[in-house]
């Protein structure tokens, strides 16, 4: 990778002596005769130190510092000053500057400088990837939904994110609530501190005490040591309760104090510890149904319902399906080695129409099947699970039957009327499953009397 070096100076001698300094580095050096050119050539070139000198005509190194320092990453400047000018060195670290050094300039002094400066570059713009990255894979960047209700589950998501309140997250099993957890997380003012997540319904009541709170030594049989729980090592950040409806109710107690008072205790401790987090639910369980049959603490119920979202199953967002389609084919093709770039009308109506009851969680672990024994780079029905191929008369997920006694007619008025249903009006779709083209559809509703749109 190039690192390129800018050395700026109103001197002509001094810019030859400077960069003769590091002609036997492995940096891409540039010069700029004065503070204008410098402007110049930093907006045209790909620069990652500078190295200026602070006292020059028209254009002086704060200006040049000012431009650096506001750009997306910012530079790194190092500025060169006189001795009797230190004041002003001082002044240009605190306006951002990386380090000064004072003239006469002590060229291996220099370059230490400047080799500290480009690794500082290279951890910054690390960070400014590893972030970018983050976001990609767990805010909302890394949701995927056009449909509506989608669209106002994350504008909700966003506007909440900026709060500290509990969030309650409601849905079937595989609908994403992870994903929305770590979005929330991630958005919020907390996503640079941890995000701990734990799945309640994994562990025994015992354990999951432990996890949660943690405990002090000799608290139970094999305590041989002080253990901090999830709570205190993730003060500060945000602890993700996945199937919260399966916490025991003594636990549940503990819960609704910490939730209350920010506070709680270890297991055995006697000294009650303080911590700043925000808690983020989610189940699959109806905790109002829970709450009445007594198998969850109302108290508690209504404290993390202070803010909740239901996510819809995938059956419910079906023009959503060939998004999560070329998503995940993208993704799982890259991480096998495989060039994927297209998937057939055919192969793709058979995913849409297909009722996915494990949700997002099923449809990923199908597309990674069809990567996996892809022998092209197109995907067809060939590859599809068995319950997913085309079969006589229908396509998976959709089955259609017709008594004794009917005239043709209405048997084809009433499986247009299901195909149409099973689609949700899509008409193109509709034709492909039944084997016409959509204009044939099209005169097929009207002559049968059925309300086209």
């Amino acid at each position: 990778m190039t690192r390129r070096l800018l050395i700026v100076d109103d001197q002509e001698e001094n810019l030859k002596s400077l960069a003769m300094g590091f002609s036997r580095s492995d940096y891409d050096v540039m010069t700029a005769l004065g503070g204008r050119t410098a402007l110049e050539t930093i907006k045209n070139n790909d620069i990652d130190v500078v190295v200026c000198d602070l006292k020059m005509p028209e254009v002086d190194g704060m200006e040049v510092l000012s431009f650096c320092t506001g750009m997306s990453p910012p530079l790194a400047v190092i500025i060169v000053t006189a001795f009797g000018t230190i004041e002003s060195a001082v002044e240009a670290l605190k306006e951002g500057a990386f380090d000064y050094i004072t003239k006469p300039v002590n060229l291996k002094e220099l370059r230490i400088q400047v080799e500290k400066a480009f690794e500082h570059q290279r951890l910054r713009k690390e960070n400014i990837y590893l972030h970018t990255q983050i976001n990609r894979k767990y805010g909302f960047e890394g949701m995927i939904g056009e449909t509506a209700e989608m669209q106002r589950i994350f504008e909700k998501a966003r506007l909440i994110s900026k709060s500290k309140a509990s969030v309650l997250i409601l849905g079937e099993s595989g609908t994403g609530k992870d994903l929305l957890a770590r979005a929330i997380h991630y958005n919020s003012s907390r996503a640079k501190k941890p995000f701990i997540p734990i799945h309640c319904a994994a562990l025994p009541e015992t354990l999951l005490e432990s996890e949660l709170f943690g405990h002090e030594k000799g608290a139970f049989t094999g305590a041989v040591a002080r253990k901090e729980g999830l709570f205190e090592l993730a003060n500060e950040g945000t602890v993700f309760l996945d199937e919260v409806g399966e916490i025991p109710l003594s636990v549940q107690v503990k819960l609704l104090r910490i939730l209350e008072t920010k506070e709680f205790m270890r297991v055995g401790g006697v000294k009650p510890l303080n911590v700043d987090i925000r808690v983020i639910c989610a189940t699959n369980k109806n905790l109002a149904e829970e709450v009445e049959e007594g198998r969850f603490r109302e108290d508690l119920y209504y404290r993390l319902n202070v803010i909740s979202f239901t996510l819809p199953p995938l059956r419910n967002r079906r023009a959503d399906i060939p998004l999560l389609v070329k998503a995940f084919m993208d993704e799982i093709a890259k991480e096998n080695g495989k060039t994927i770039n297209s998937i057939t009308r055919r192969a793709m109506s058979q995913l849409t129409s297909y009722h996915w009851p494990g949700n997002i969680r099923e449809i990923r672990n199908c597309i990674e099947r069809i990567v996996v024994f892809a022998r092209g780079e197109e995907i067809d029905v060939d590859v599809l699970p068995d319950h997913l191929r085309p079969r006589e008369g229908r396509e998976a997920g959709f089955q259609f039957s017709a008594p004794m006694g009917q005239t043709l007619d209405s048997i084809e008025m009433k499986y247009i009327q299901e195909t149409l249903m099973e689609v949700e009006g899509n008409r193109t779709r509709a034709a492909e499953i039944l084997g016409i083209s959509r204009r044939t559809l099209q005169r097929k509703l009207k002559d049968l009397g059925i309300e086209s749109g």
